[in-house]
């Protein structure tokens, strides 16, 4: 997601003047985008040759002139094997070239930026802020999910210098790994949306993961602020680290007495939400796009950032309606099976428990029409450590509102085991395995909602349904009829 830009996003001169590289070939035309992927290059882009542990970008840079690629940022070791006629800028480093380009984007503007963080929540607390903030000012904001060492620069580097706002998810899975991040990003108010056992192999506790969360606070901009979640039983220690790094105004959210963005009233729906609550000292109403609390929760947030960044508050809780879900975080497609329609809810892109509880909520409150039934196809949650299967089996009474169950993987066999007999679809050992399962029970008028880490490869099973039975009509994703 970003903000078209009414001037070329960069001129070459500029480019090599923030990586300290040197352009050789012929002159390079205006640049309208920063590509690190041939396959979804366009024309005027500039084209930055990663090295990656599985493929080479220098590899690629004769088809991204093929394409129209306006230049290409090489090592300046491989200018020679570069195809003859091509626009190079040729540096020392090129993902550290990358990283000076986003720098040096993140210098120009005059943007009001925001970086969001959290064990669950991140990107679709993004996407509502581009909303939120876009009803405002020209407004961009990083794609998809990218929050690592290269996804945060190449946001940062596509970021049009007049930009009213800017949005940017960061992320990690080791201590260590947000403070770079932030120091690039700079941002004026610091989202973390929760803590939760996330990760929680690569750390020695729960704790842990809050302190590494906290290191966005390091990058904050004097006088900013940090957006914390007042629910959270972490919420004072993340408080106290704000202020250790400087940062003077915390926000809390919730449902919690003392939270200065608070919410007073919401109506839960199968396919949106609506609801009241108190920006820090500001009554608005607003409705949102999505299903689930949580959604509701992360929305608090979103509005008292956007009041923080100095945007309109009532534009911005009207913008929240529009609200749709990021791939595999609440896709909704319908299936024409034996009897009739069901209805898929894709909840596949990843999984911990606290959003897998969150998703079961949202299945709990999806009706299903006439004799159907609410079915949880569900993977493992990964990265959770010597705790796993336990997590697991804990998982159970969270798995009340489905009347069948099915479990994929070794560490979904504890929540197997965990159920009653009534209410067991079938375990197999991976998705695969639990497909054909899945697919001879289906019926019309089920709600099937599917969900497990990316490693327990869900998301194949959700295209193999969809392929298997398809679609009599997609489904309105963020539907807001009442």
């Amino acid at each position: 997601m970003g903000l078209a830009a009414a001037s070329p996003l960069w001129a070459p001169d500029a480019l090599a003047l923030a990586t300290g590289g040197t352009l050789t070939g012929p002159p390079a035309g205006a640049i309208g985008g920063i590509s690190i992927d041939t396959r979804t290059l366009q024309p005027g882009d500039v084209f930055f040759a990663i090295r990656g542990e599985n493929s080479d970008g220098h590899a690629y840079v004769a088809t991204a002139h093929e394409r129209g690629a306006a230049l290409s940022v090489v090592e300046r070791g491989r200018v020679g094997e570069m195809p003859d006629g091509a626009g190079l800028l040729a540096v020392d480093d090129v993902l550290g070239a990358l990283e000076a380009t986003g720098r040096a984007a993140r210098a120009r503007t005059s943007a009001r930026i925001i970086g969001v963080t959290g064990s669950v929540g991140k990107t679709t607390t993004k996407e509502a802020l581009a909303l939120a903030l876009g009803a405002d000012g020209p407004t961009h904001a990083s794609a998809a999910s990218y929050n690592n060492h290269w996804g945060v620069p190449l946001s940062l580097a596509r970021m049009p210098e007049a930009s009213a706002y800017g949005v940017f998810e960061l992320g990690m899975n080791h201590a260590g790994e947000i403070t770079p991040l932030v120091a690039m990003v700079r941002p004026h108010v610091a989202i973390i949306t929760t803590i939760e056992p996330v990760h929680i192999a690569q750390f020695d506790s729960v704790e842990a993961i809050a302190d590494a969360k906290a290191e966005i606070f390091t990058g904050v901009e004097p006088g900013g602020a940090a957006v914390l979640n007042r629910d959270n039983p972490h919420f004072e220690r993340l408080a106290a680290a704000a202020r250790a790094a400087g940062i003077t105004t915390i926000i809390g959210f919730g449902e919690s007495e003392g939270a200065d963005a608070r919410l007073s009233c919401v109506k839960l729906k199968p396919d949106m939400s609506t609801a009241i609550a108190d920006i820090m000292g500001e009554s608005v109403s607003f409705k949102v796009g999505l299903p689930g609390r949580h959604i509701v929760q992360n929305a608090l947030a979103v509005l008292a950032a956007a009041k923080l960044a100095g945007a309109d508050l009532c534009l911005a809780a009207l913008a929240l309606s529009a609200l749709g879900p990021p791939p595999g975080r609440g896709v909704r497609t319908v299936l024409a099976v034996k009897g009739g329609e069901a209805l898929l809810i894709d909840e596949s892109y990843n999984a911990n428990t606290a959003s897998m509880r969150a998703a079961l909520a949202v299945l709990g409150t999806t009706p299903a029409a006439g004799r159907g039934r609410r079915i949880a196809v569900l993977g493992d949650m990964l990265e959770l450590g010597s705790a796993g299967e336990a997590m697991h089996r804990e998982l159970a009474p969270a798995t009340a509102c489905a009347d069948l169950i099915f479990c994929a993987g070794p560490l979904m066999r504890a929540l197997w085991e965990a159920l009653p007999e009534s209410r067991r679809g079938a375990w197999a050992p991976d998705s695969a395995a639990l497909l054909p399962l899945v697919a001879e029970r289906l019926r019309g008028g089920d709600v099937i909602m599917v969900k497990g880490s990316n490693g327990s490869r869900m998301g194949p099973l959700v295209r193999a349904l969809a392929e298997r039975f398809p679609a009599a009509r997609l489904a309105e994703a963020a539907e807001t009829s009442e």
